[in-house]
């Protein structure tokens, strides 16, 4: 019953028209592990939003995105991950499998969630909030780690490239100016 009940939610989401004032803390969520879910457990802390894959050469970056989870989660700051198919194909498994590689191979610890559509007519919520037309950086996602930086307050305050890797002094910068707001 549960499980209908977040199906028929996110249904009437999916129906209702994604404007500005739609909390991007109300979208309905899949976690890895395949549980119902939303970012309203991250109210108030700075969230880095990136959808990620496997088999891509921007890859590597889990480990940048793990070293700056740890690094600045005592501060506020929360990298979430959502795996997405959509770029070369480069996230073929499972969502079992997407989680063994990631803990395996990066050790990532941060907040994983089910594949997303990120691009197209079945773009997920969260990426029509991310990067559709009411969106202040408005735009189809590029490439495989595209980040979204989100302030305390659920604001989109600014948006980085594929190639913009976690430790850069750019994304460093935003980060900062971000977590000395709230």
């Amino acid at each position: 019953m549960k499980r209908f009940a977040f199906i028929s939610a996110l249904f009437l989401f999916i129906l209702s028209p994604m404007n500005a004032d739609t909390s991007i803390y109300d979208i309905p969520l899949v976690d890895i592990d395949g549980h119902e879910t939303s970012l309203e457990q991250y109210k108030g802390k700075t969230l880095l939003i990136v959808n990620v894959a496997s088999k891509c050469g921007y890859t590597k970056q889990y480990a940048g995105l793990e070293e700056l989870n740890e690094e600045y989660a005592d501060k506020g700051l929360v990298v979430l991950g959502f795996p997405c198919n959509q770029f070369g194909g480069q996230e073929p498994g499972s969502e079992e499998d997407i989680k063994e590689f990631c803990s395996l191979t990066y050790g990532v610890s941060f907040p994983m969630f089910s594949k997303v559509e990120v691009n197209g007519p079945d773009r997920h919520p969260l990426y029509v909030k991310l990067a559709g037309e009411e969106s202040p950086f408005p735009g189809d996602i590029t490439w495989n780690f595209n980040k979204f930086l989100i302030d305390g307050e659920g604001k989109i305050v600014a948006r980085f490239p594929s190639k913009v890797k976690p430790k850069s002094e750019e994304l460093l910068a935003a980060v900062d100016k971000s977590l000395a707001v709230h």
